[in-house]
């Protein structure tokens, strides 16, 4: 890590002062209640920062300086800010310790206790969302069943695309919501696949290099081959509707298995939403994810947790 600038209060660590690595993380804080029934409410109390620490070699004219300067500040315990790379935070030394070999050679090591994260968090990542890729694989499928003209392929298709328009956001909605979804989709692919089945078949069936056989009506003969041709043109498009219908599928059905689950014992919907999202207003998020219109919990109920806030649709009517 020679390329990187590490500054620990007014200190710059330079060369092999610098580690080889610097581990990041933390962990939530939880009070777990065992309930009658089996159940269990687990309260999440904050993320806390676990000590930062690192090994090194200070080396140099100024090698014992330096350890003496960072044994000092250990002594004094003020907060000191610990900077690198987009990380910064406000730590107080817990330990320092150098082994004396030489006055110009020291290995050291020190750990730091956490007081605070200063830096911005990432609520997000930049990679597109689900609503995104859900919505451009839907305008391609479309595409292809226009391209088809099959009243079958095109009347199932309407219902997908009623399905996901009734969703202002997949990474939020109920299971219900994406169970709406789910079912129409596979029956979309169903009747694809048994198609192309049907396609394969028409081609396969072809008796004579040129599709005419002795003494067989020649209006037959032309029907047939004009049906495989057109079963030609047919097959790549369904292919790639059913491949493209696929992945919605595995999106929505990703969302449907990675929710997350949460046993509560009664409370608010805007005290939960504070705690988990920052901000009271998306517990109509959490109501919507769980079929609720109230933000009061009553009794013993296992919520899912949407895991982004979402504030569409404002008060939610019962």
């Amino acid at each position: 890590m020679a390329d990187l600038a590490l500054y620990l209060g007014e200190m710059q660590f330079d060369g092999t002062e610098i580690p080889q690595q610097i581990a990041i993380g933390g962990e939530q804080r939880l009070v777990t209640h065992d309930l009658i029934g089996g159940l269990r409410a687990v309260d999440a109390m904050g993320g806390f920062c676990l000590p930062i620490e690192w090994s090194g070699w200070l080396r140099g004219q100024d090698a014992m300086q330096r350890a003496r300067y960072l044994d000092t500040m250990r002594a004094q315990g003020k907060p000191l800010a610990l900077t690198w790379s987009e990380f910064i935070y406000a730590v107080v030394i817990r330990t320092f310790r150098a082994d004396f070999q030489r006055f110009y050679q020291m290995p050291y090591s020190i750990v730091l206790e956490v007081v605070e994260d200063l830096g911005q968090p990432d609520r997000s990542l930049s990679a597109a969302s689900i609503d995104s890729l859900i919505s451009g694989d839907m305008l391609t499928a479309g595409g292809l069943v226009d391209g088809l003209g099959m009243s079958s392929i095109t009347s199932l298709f309407g219902a997908v695309q009623t399905a996901v328009d009734g969703v202002s956001s997949f990474a939020n909605a109920a299971q219900s919501t994406l169970n709406s979804v789910l079912q129409p989709i596979a029956a979309l692919r169903n009747e694809a696949q048994t198609i192309v089945a049907q396609v394969n078949n028409v081609l396969v069936n072809v008796a004579t290099v040129g599709g005419i056989l002795p003494n067989t009506p020649i209006a037959q003969q032309v029907q047939k081959i004009s049906g495989q041709i057109l079963a030609a043109q047919q097959l790549p498009a369904l292919v790639n509707l059913d491949r493209v219908m696929g992945r919605v599928q595995g999106n929505v059905g990703s969302v449907y298995n990675s929710a997350r689950r949460q046993t509560v014992a009664g409370g608010n919907l805007m005290d939960m939403a504070a705690q988990l999202y920052g901000d009271a207003m998306a517990w109509t998020g959490l109501a919507k994810a769980n079929g609720m219109t109230d933000p009061a919990v009553t009794g013993i109920q296992e919520l899912t947790i949407p895991a982004t806030a979402d504030t569409n649709g404002g008060i939610l009517i019962s």
